[in-house]
C-alpha cells in the first residue's frame, strides 16, 4: 500500500519578507483604525454640548507673578466661539476648551499613532498620538491620555509653536457625559505661553537678567474650577464680539 507523501509548504526569503511587512503593515492599519473610532468617540461625545456658559474660578501659580483667584465666566459656543468675561485679568488657556475639539474633529488632518496605556488617577487610559499632516498651523503634536470606557480626555499634552508645551490634566463630574470636567489643570513652559500684556509688562518690568534667565526652564500652573453649567440654552452670537 502506498502512502502519498506530506507536501511541504516553503517559502523563499523573498516570500518572508513580504509576508512579514504585510503582517506589519495590517497591524499599523488595524491601530489606525481602533484610534481613529476611539477619537471620533471622544469627540462624538464633546458635540453634544452645542454651546455652554459656565462659572470659572481661575488660580494662577506663575513664578514671579503674584494674583489673587479670580471668578470669571466662559462661554463655547461650537464650532470656535471662546469667551472669557471677567473684572480681572483672567489667564484661561483656550487649549483646554474649544481647540481640543478642532484637534478632534477631523482625523484626515492628523497621523493617528496608538500607543500604550497608562493609568491616570487609577484609570487605565489609552495614549494616542496625533500629529498634522501639514506643517502650517500652531499644532505640532497632540498627545492624549483616553479613558475609552466613558469617551474622556483625561490628560492632554500639546506641543505648540506659540505656546510651548501644555500639559492639561481634568477632572469630570456631573457633566462627564458631555465631555465637560469641573476642573482643569494647565502646566505651561513660562518662556513662551502667551500672558496679558499688562501682566507681562509687569513681569518685564521687574526682571533682571537673573530672573530672566531663571525663567527659562521654569513651569507655572493655571487652574480652573468650573461649576453652574448652563448647556445648550443658545448663546447669541453677540457675545463674542469684542
Amino acid at each position: 500500500m502506498m502512502h502519498k507523501s506530506a507536501t511541504v509548504c516553503r517559502l523563499s526569503p523573498k516570500k518572508i519578507t513580504l509576508v512579514f511587512f504585510l503582517f506589519l503593515f495590517a497591524k499599523a492599519h488595524s491601530q489606525i483604525v481602533n484610534g481613529n473610532q476611539i477619537i471620533y468617540r471622544v469627540y462624538a461625545q464633546l458635540q453634544k454640548a452645542k454651546d455652554y456658559k459656565v462659572d470659572a474660578t481661575i488660580k494662577v501659580d506663575l513664578p514671579f507673578i503674584r494674583i489673587l483667584p479670580i471668578n470669571a465666566k466662559i462661554f463655547v459656543k461650537q464650532p470656535n466661539k471662546f469667551k472669557v468675561e471677567s473684572k480681572s485679568i483672567a489667564i484661561v488657556p483656550r487649549q483646554g476648551f474649544d481647540q481640543l475639539n478642532k484637534i478632534l474633529s477631523d482625523t484626515n488632518e492628523v497621523t493617528v499613532i496608538v500607543q500604550v496605556t497608562e493609568l491616570v488617577n487609577k484609570v487605565d487610559a489609552q495614549i494616542i498620538s496625533l500629529i498634522p499632516l501639514q506643517d502650517t498651523g500652531d499644532l505640532i503634536l497632540a498627545k492624549l491620555w483616553i479613558d475609552v470606557k466613558q469617551n474622556l480626555v483625561l490628560k492632554s499634552v500639546l506641543t505648540t509653536k506659540l505656546n510651548g508645551t501644555i500639559l492639561t490634566e481634568y477632572s469630570y463630574g456631573t457633566f462627564a457625559n458631555y465631555g465637560l470636567p469641573d476642573a482643569m489643570i494647565f502646566t505651561v513652559d513660562i518662556k513662551k505661553f502667551k500672558i496679558p500684556k499688562a501682566i507681562a509688562a509687569d513681569i518685564n518690568s521687574n526682571a533682571t537678567k537673573k530672573v530672566d534667565k531663571d525663567l527659562k526652564n521654569k513651569k507655572g500652573k493655571i487652574i480652573i474650577t468650573l461649576s453652574n453649567y448652563l448647556i445648550n440654552k443658545g448663546i447669541s452670537e453677540t457675545v463674542f464680539i469684542k
